[in-house]
């Protein structure tokens, strides 16, 4: 799958998706795009699945619409992120066009 890290997510995630191609907002040059821009930019380079800690962005955008699916973190703090690269890899790997997966990741 084609991945796109949001600007708040932390490097090391990628380092839990070997196998899937991972980019990051900055290296798309995209780091300045608003939330429904940068979805739409996303879709339109053919990315799968989008990882952000945004939490509102569920209610900013409408999601089911989607063509790419929404990947939320409750955490942007790698040290609370790093124990659950599983969970964030089988919820990239079960992702599907408009879906949209929250990983809690504090106080587990």
């Amino acid at each position: 799958m084609r991945v796109l890290l949001d600007n708040c997510t932390p490097r090391g995630v990628a380092s839990g998706l070997r196998g899937h191609i991972v980019n990051e907002c900055r290296s798309q040059a995209w780091d300045q795009l608003k939330n429904g821009e940068l979805l739409d930019a996303a879709e339109v380079a053919g990315f799968d699945v989008f990882i952000t800690s945004d939490q509102n962005i569920r209610y900013q955008q409408n999601l089911p619409r989607r063509k790419i699916a929404i990947i939320v973190l409750e955490s942007a703090i790698w040290e609370f992120i790093r124990p659950h690269l599983k969970r964030i890899r089988a919820a990239v790997e079960a992702a599907e066009p408009g879906s949209f997966t929250k990983i809690p990741v504090l106080g587990e």
